[in-house]
């Protein structure tokens, strides 16, 4: 397994090692020891969570507040493409985000800390999207910022508007978001 610091270096782009042959592929998709190891820390993951999109989706950008949490990323079927937005108000990076291709073909995963908020969006047909997260889903403590904020300025790869849920039509601006000091 091998982590790249991304331009906020916080954030891991994780490449596994892949064996594969005429039969398939095998790779070791998760090891604690490991993934503890490329992150400096030990990380202790609480909830599995598993989605499947149409293109166009866009899921995000979502974080929560209270209940933080630091999220591994995947993707199993299709392509994403995934963003961090850095949201601590103390970091040098607050406000700049990255965006990385996660696909079913690259295997690549992003190891997205808490205090950031996460998004994706769809660019193949249909996306199965695996995720592990290291505090419980907390609905109260659940917030948004807009996909589309002009002060964050991400660089979607779409030329049509996506589609979203109904609480992600209405999340907040960047300027006016809930932020970790």
């Amino acid at each position: 397994m091998k982590a790249t610091p991304l331009a906020i270096p916080d954030v891991l782009l994780i490449e596994p090692v892949v064996f594969g042959d005429e039969r398939g592929f095998f790779f070791e998709s998760f090891n604690q020891l490991k993934f503890n190891a490329l992150v400096g820390r030990d990380v202790t993951f609480v909830q599995d969570n598993h989605s499947k999109s149409a293109k166009g989706v866009l899921r995000g950008l979502h974080y929560q507040i209270n209940q933080a949490q630091g999220k591994l990323v995947r993707v199993v079927e299709g392509e994403v493409f995934d963003v961090a937005v850095d949201l601590r108000k103390s970091s040098p990076t607050f406000g700049k985000w990255v965006g990385e291709i996660l696909s079913a073909e690259n295997k690549r995963q992003m190891w997205i800390p808490t205090g950031f908020a996460h998004g994706f969006l769809v660019v193949s047909e249909t996306a199965q999207f695996l995720y592990k997260t290291t505090d419980f889903y907390s609905p109260e403590s659940e917030r948004a910022v807009m996909w589309n904020d002009p002060k964050l300025g991400i660089g979607w790869p779409i030329d049509t508007s996506p589609v979203l849920s109904r609480k992600d039509a209405v999340a907040s601006k960047f300027e006016d978001a809930e932020v970790f000091m």
